[in-house]
Parts: C-alpha cells; structure tokens; sequence
C-alpha cells in the first residue's frame, strides 16, 4: 500500500506554513489529520491508564515487578502468534477495529469489576496484578499496530517528512490524558478513568474507517482497483523473519536493550517512590505528572526535531543520539541516585524516546515488505520487547538482592550497554540506506 498518498495532484505543492514547519503537502492535509486524530486518541487513552499500572507495581518490590513483567512476556509470547494468525487471513480494513474493539471490550470490564471490590472495600491486589499485565500488552499491541499502519499507507519520503507530526498527535493526546489523570483522579478514584479511556479507543476506531475511506477515495480516483486482500503467510513469520535477518535482529536488539534500561529506571523508581509518597492516589499522580513533562518534551521533539534531525544527519546518527544521552544520564544517576533524579533522567529519556527514536525506528519499516510491517514489527514492538523487560527485571533484582549491589553501582553497569546500542543505531542506518537503494519494498496493498 506504500505509495498511495503519494500521488500528485492538482492541489500539491507548497502549501504554506504548514508545508514550512512541517512538511506537508496540500494533498496530504485529511490523511495527516486523520491520523493525528487516532493517535492522539490511543496515546491519550493508554496514559489514562498508565499511572493506574505504575501504581499497583510500585510498592510491590523488585521480585514482584520481576514476576509481573515475566507474566507480561508470557502473554504475549501467546499473544503475538494469534496476531499474526488474524493478519494472515483477514484484510487489514477488516481487522485493524476488530483489534481495537477487543481492548475496549477489556477496559469496561476492568472498570466494572474494579467498582465491584472498591464499593465492597475489598482487596484488589491481585485484580491490579492482572491489570498491570493486561495494559503491558495492551499499549505495546495498540501502539504497534498504529505504527504498522503509517508504515502501510505512507511512503518512505513521506515517513521521513510526516512520522514527526504525526507522532506528534500522540504526545498531544498523552499530554492531555495525563493532565486529566493529575486533575480528576484523586476527585473520583482511578477506576473512573477506564470509560474516558473506552471512549477514545472508539473514536480511534473512526479515525481508522476514514483513513480507509481516503485510502479507497485516492485509490479510486488513479483508477486503480482496490486490494483487500489478507496478508496471507505463517502466524509465525514474524518470528522466522526476524531470526532470520539481520537487519530484524539488529532493530530487535536495539529494542531488547532500551528496554532493559527503561527497565532499570522504573525498578529504581519503585524502590523509591512508595517512602517518599505513601499515598496511593497521590502516587498514581506523581507517575502522570511524570508522564505529562515525558509528552511535553516528546511533543517538542516529534514537531521540530524529527524531519530536520533525520534530514541533516540520517537515520543512524538520529538513533544514536539516544544512546548517548543515555550514557550521561546513567552516569550522573550513579553518582546521585535519588527520587528526583531517577525522575529527571526518565522525563529526559522517555521524551526523546517518544520524540525522536520511536518514529525514526519506525521509519526503518518503510523499507520491508506490508507482511513484515504488520508481523515482523509487531513481534518485535510486544514479544522482544518485553522480553527486555524480563531480562531486566531479573536481572537488576538480582543484582539487588542477590549481589546486594545500590543503584549508583546498578546504573554503571548500565553504560556499556548503551555503548552497544549506539553501535547498532549506526548499523542499522547503513543498512536502511543498503535497502532504499535497491527498492526491495513491494508496493502492494
């Protein structure tokens, strides 16, 4: 489907302010909203329901965070194979609401079971425990799946020029969402927050039908038949894909290693934050306050550094800068390892994250095949990646209590791999540039 916003037309050209800070082009104005608008509901509704996750993990230890990121891997090592079996045999029109209907469906039932035991003042711990799963997969999978979307109906040109403002939309809606947690919830209880959530997941499932329904209007008027083909293939091509190149295994290893730094920083915040705020509302507010300075700087980031970083110094160097501001992060964390900083390094790294690395390392999917955008991708941006988690849950858990060792000697040995996460980024953009020039993208629907 790669091509079809790409067509000339009558109103192409410079288009003003628009076309100078952001890069867009007249004929692109209603696919570009419209796919601001669904990410902009997926984000807003995922960071509803984030702090809600942060809170039922922090006060459990580092073996509890350990355990619940382990059940989180096994749910989607299950997870990921159904996926690619519903790609393989339904069109992407087809399944791509159904996806997002399913975790609306869940949602309602969490508010409602979550009402039941509050208003009976019963326990919920283990209720929080299958939450904090559920909205592990949940945000991969949903996040994914919009990625693979872009990646589906965009260009690789326009991926370079568009993924920033688009990816922009999400920040905007996570901002809000954020700010909406800090306001209401401790007004009307965290639970309150999953039908505001429901509801934006459906408008999203809009914004889908009319991005299709520009996609079919563009495909009409070149006179071209409309594809509604499934995917075809194994469900388990995403995992022979990837195991198979190196150009998957390198993304893979990229995403393994940023999520055991991530990992890093959320198990120190957990050690940390339930002595310096007892409260539990109050501390689902601390992690959306966390989250909304996140967005902020993501939002920054995602409006006027993506095209010009991208453009300027490639897509290698724009991977590696976050690496880099990684090593200094963790290295100042080692030498002052408290609340503050913990929360200033993860605001600092998760805006870059969200704001440069996510959709230039989504760019790197312009130059596959549609059936490695949706399953390759996908078990790459869920399974491998909490796979990282995994690894580095247990692995910093032991590094606590079974070698006794702080979070200052804990954030050293982070360094090196950051170090090997730069050498990566700069692989992987010489190998993109390997892979553009020799056109292998299928241009197909």
């Amino acid at each position: 489907m790669a091509g079809e916003m790409n067509t000339p037309s009558a109103n192409s050209g410079p288009s003003g302010v628009f076309e100078r800070l952001f890069g867009l082009e007249k004929h692109e104005y209603v696919a570009v909203g419209w796919s601001f608008i669904y990410f902009f509901c997926v984000l807003s509704s995922y960071m509803m329901l984030r702090p809600v996750r942060e809170t039922v993990a922090a006060c459990g230890g580092a073996l509890t965070i350990s355990f619940l990121f382990l059940g989180t891997f096994v749910a989607m090592l299950v997870a990921a194979p159904i996926f690619g079996w519903v790609a393989s045999r339904f069109p992407r029109r087809k399944f791509l609401p159904w996806v997002y209907l399913f975790f609306i469906c869940n949602i309602l039932i969490f508010w409602a079971v979550f009402s039941v035991a509050i208003n009976r003042e019963q326990s919920y711990i283990w209720l929080g425990r299958a939450f904090f799963v559920w909205l592990s997969v949940f945000n991969l999978f949903v996040v994914s799946v919009f990625w693979s979307f872009m990646a589906d109906i965009y260009t690789r040109e326009q991926g370079r020029r568009l993924f920033g403002v688009i990816a922009a939309g999400g920040s905007i809606g996570a901002l809000i969402g954020g700010v909406v947690t800090s306001v209401l919830v401790v007004k009307i209880g965290f639970h309150n927050l999953f039908p505001i959530a429901a509801a934006l997941l459906a408008a999203a499932i809009f914004s889908i039908r009319r991005l299709r329904m520009w996609v079919s209007a563009e495909q009409e008027a070149r006179g071209l038949a409309r594809k509604r083909k499934p995917l075809g293939g194994s469900p388990f091509a995403g995992i022979t894909h990837m195991m198979s190149s190196p150009y998957f295994g390198a993304i893979a290893l990229s995403s393994a290693i940023a999520s055991l730094l991530g990992t890093a920083l959320y198990m120190f915040t957990a050690e940390l934050v339930c002595d310096a705020i007892p409260d539990v509302n109050k501390q689902t507010q601390f992690f959306s306050n966390v989250n909304n300075a996140t967005n902020l700087i993501a939002l920054l980031a995602q409006l006027f550094m993506v095209r010009h970083i991208v453009s300027r110094f490639g897509i290698g160097m724009s991977l590696a800068l976050m690496p880099i501001v990684s090593i200094a992060g963790f290295a100042i964390l080692a030498v002052n390892p408290t609340l503050a900083v913990v929360a200033i390094v993860t605001i600092v790294r998760r805006g870059l994250g969200f704001g440069l690395t996510k959709p230039t390392t989504d760019m790197l999917y312009s130059v596959v095949t549609p059936e490695e955008k949706y399953k390759t991708k996908n078990f790459i941006d869920t399974a491998v990646y909490r796979g990282g988690d995994v690894v580095g849950t247990w692995s910093i858990s032991g590094l606590m209590s079974g070698l006794g060792m702080g979070l200052s000697a804990i954030s050293w040995v982070m360094v090196p791999f950051t170090a090997l996460w730069a050498i990566i980024a700069l692989w992987l953009g010489r190998d993109y540039k390997r892979r553009a020039k020799l056109g292998i993208v299928k241009q197909e629907s």
